[in-house]
């Protein structure tokens, strides 16, 4: 498939004055939902790809194969441009070239390490660490050497300002857009303070994940650099809710007919493309 339109569209919204919420997909089904909606961009978080995959907290235990197989499958649904959680890149620097490598050739139009120490280390007590900027360096550079299409952004991400403070956050901001990556992925920020500290030493795109109500504005947020600011991944929570209502109300002896909250089959067949089958079967079956 082509990855290029969708790339360069992401690319556009990252140069724009604008910013935007991502809208937090999990499957081709809730990628088409978001793009129909009017999502300019999907996101696909890591943490989301354990439950939906394998059933489990996000605790790194998801293989690099199983992220970029569902984001592929992601990809595939339609035209939506796809950001995504690459967590720490599956291992060390090298693993971050191929990790990229991998999800470049799965359709992606955005990826972000980190520079969170990851899996949880012996003894770590569940205290979060960062690893050295020094080996986040390696790690970015490593991501970028790893891309062959130049339209696939690469953001560095980092929750440096709530686990080391801002000082070193300000510092890692500094080290990873001098080596080259595409915007900066930043956690954790809750103050307009910490924004603005930021803010005036970052020449790159930035993106934000779990941004407090202070700064949650968009207007600000754009004033600020910030080009796409993550709400959350409610739409998943939201899908698990009403599956356990749904199975449960039929356990409990909820004839299917009397079942609220289902979707219209109108819907149902358009996400599907059912349309597009019909002539398709017609064409070539017929």
């Amino acid at each position: 498939m082509h990855w290029q339109n969708r790339r360069e569209r992401f690319r556009a919204q990252l140069s724009s004055d604008s910013c935007v919420y991502p809208g937090s997909v999990f499957d081709p089904i809730s990628a088409r939902i978001a793009e129909q909606l009017g999502f300019e961009v999907g996101m696909f978080a890591g943490s989301v790809a354990s439950l939906t995959v394998l059933g489990d907290p996000d605790h790194i235990v998801l293989t690099l194969s199983e992220f970029a197989e569902q984001a592929y499958r992601i990809c595939r649904a339609g035209e939506l441009p796809l950001l995504v959680d690459a967590d720490h890149g599956y291992g060390n620097a090298l693993n971050v070239k191929r990790t990229v490598e991998e999800l470049e050739t799965a359709g992606v139009s955005a990826l972000s390490i980190e520079d969170t120490e990851l899996p949880r280390s012996f003894a770590s007590g569940g205290k979060t660490s960062l690893i050295s900027i020094e080996e986040g360096i390696g790690k970015m550079r490593a991501a970028i050497a790893g891309r062959q299409d130049p339209n696939l952004v690469i953001a560095a991400r980092t929750s440096a300002v709530k686990v080391t403070g801002l000082d070193d956050a300000i510092a890692r901001v500094e080290a990873y857009q001098d080596v080259g990556v595409d915007a900066i992925f930043l956690i954790g920020i809750s103050e307009k303070a910490q924004l603005e500290a930021i803010s005036k030493v970052c020449k790159l795109p930035i993106i934000l994940g779990g941004a407090g109500a202070a700064v949650n504005n968009l207007d600000y947020l754009a004033s600020m650099g910030v080009r796409i600011s993550l709400q959350g991944h409610q739409p998943v929570m939201a899908a698990i809710q009403a599956t356990y209502s749904t199975l449960k109300a039929l356990r409990q002896g909820v004839k299917p007919s009397e079942l609220e909250g289902l979707p219209d089959k109108q819907l149902v067949n358009r996400l599907s493309r059912e349309d597009d089958y019909d002539r398709w079967m017609q064409d070539f079956l017929e």
